[in-house]
């Protein structure tokens, strides 16, 4: 892979070089084009090996999947592309199975939870410098609900408004992710959730906007999953707690909208 430098700007792709960006950075990308043939790949013995990383590392690319939609509403304020940090996570977890075969290795998020725990959606300004206020989190299991206590906010030093944007809101979303394991059966997808109807669930609760200069009074922002997926909670399901915070400005007609990549937001809990 080479970096393109320069005033070159373009992305696709010319006579076998592919040219592309990156979220998070400005630079140009350039790979060559090539390989085996994807036959060879698929039936090759020199590449059985490779195969049988490749159905792990697809069980890998389901669970950032999964977290993703368990982060829900507080991803789209991530400043970079999260999902091959969560896609390593998963791998790493995979590693920790030494029962199982290669290709055949589980993926057990519950029993490393903390390896999702304090996860920063952001980079440049990460929550705990916007929002300088420590916040409590309740977690309920049994009732799929969660209970965050913000203090009283005092938006001159506990809020970093880096756009000086007028209005403010905070995000708290409450997701699940399940184990994955192997299914010889399975001929398509040969890894699979083992509480499928709870993968990536998730759902948030939001303040109302708040002017910018203010001083917001203590505060409690609660989240409960649909009563009918209690039933399928099992110890193989985490639930991730995240919390944001977004800013805003009124948009055209005169309501307030929230302003793109002026916010951020953490994995504060995973219980």
């Amino acid at each position: 892979m080479a970096v393109v430098k320069g005033s070159l700007q373009l992305t696709g792709s010319v006579k076998g070089m592919t040219f592309y960006t990156r979220k998070g950075s400005e630079q140009v990308f350039m790979r060559s084009k090539g390989g085996p043939s994807k036959q060879r790949m698929a039936t090759g013995k020199e590449f059985e090996n490779v195969r049988t990383h490749q159905k792990e590392w697809k069980c890998c690319v389901s669970f950032a999947r999964a977290v993703r939609n368990a982060v829900g509403a507080t991803y789209h304020l991530a400043d970079y592309n999260l999902q091959p940090g969560w896609t390593g996570i998963g791998k790493s977890l995979m590693k920790l199975d030494t029962i199982h075969p290669t290709g055949e290795r589980r993926l057990y998020l519950t029993s490393y939870r903390m390896a999702l725990e304090g996860y920063s959606l952001n980079k440049t300004y990460p929550l705990t410098t916007v929002l300088r206020v420590l916040p409590t989190v309740t977690l309920q299991r049994e009732t799929l609900s969660v209970t965050v206590d913000f203090p009283r906010i005092n938006t001159t030093t506990d809020v970093l408004n880096v756009q000086n944007l007028p209005y403010f809101r905070l995000i708290v979303n409450l997701g699940c992710v399940s184990d994955m394991q192997y299914n010889p059966h399975n001929l398509f997808d040969t890894f699979e959730p083992m509480v499928e109807l709870l993968q990536g669930v998730g759902h948030c609760a939001l303040t109302e906007w708040t002017p910018a200069e203010s001083m917001v009074p203590a505060q409690s922002l609660s989240v409960a999953l649909n009563e009918e997926l209690r039933e399928y909670l099992t110890e193989n399901v985490s639930l991730l707690v995240s919390i944001g915070i977004e800013f805003g400005k009124v948009g055209f007609g005169g309501g307030i909208v929230a302003v793109k990549n002026a916010g951020c937001g953490k994995i504060v809990l995973v219980g």
